[in-house]
């Protein structure tokens, strides 16, 4: 069910480009392991869908920023991806 007046977001975390990634690796083992071929890598990842009750974009989009930068992604090591989707 759709709430009114919210703003819908994902933001999405990934580990950055040269971290090892020790549960894709673990994730990929497993799916050889299945008989699932052709899987050539494997990169984890968080995925948060997040309702705000702020209806500007850009103010949304800094909200969320501020919530990565300070809880959601651990920016040492991960990048985010915030995007603003539809109800």
């Amino acid at each position: 069910m759709t709430k009114p007046n919210v703003t819908k977001a994902r933001v999405t975390v990934t580990l950055k480009n040269g971290v090892l990634d020790p549960q894709g690796k673990a994730i990929e083992g497993a799916l050889a392991s299945l008989g699932v071929a052709g899987v050539a890598g494997v990169r984890q990842g968080k995925v948060f869908d997040i309702d705000l009750s702020e209806r500007d974009g850009e103010r949304a989009k800094a909200l969320l920023g501020e919530a990565c930068e300070k809880l959601l992604a651990n920016t040492v090591i991960e990048n985010y991806r915030i995007e603003l989707v539809e109800a």
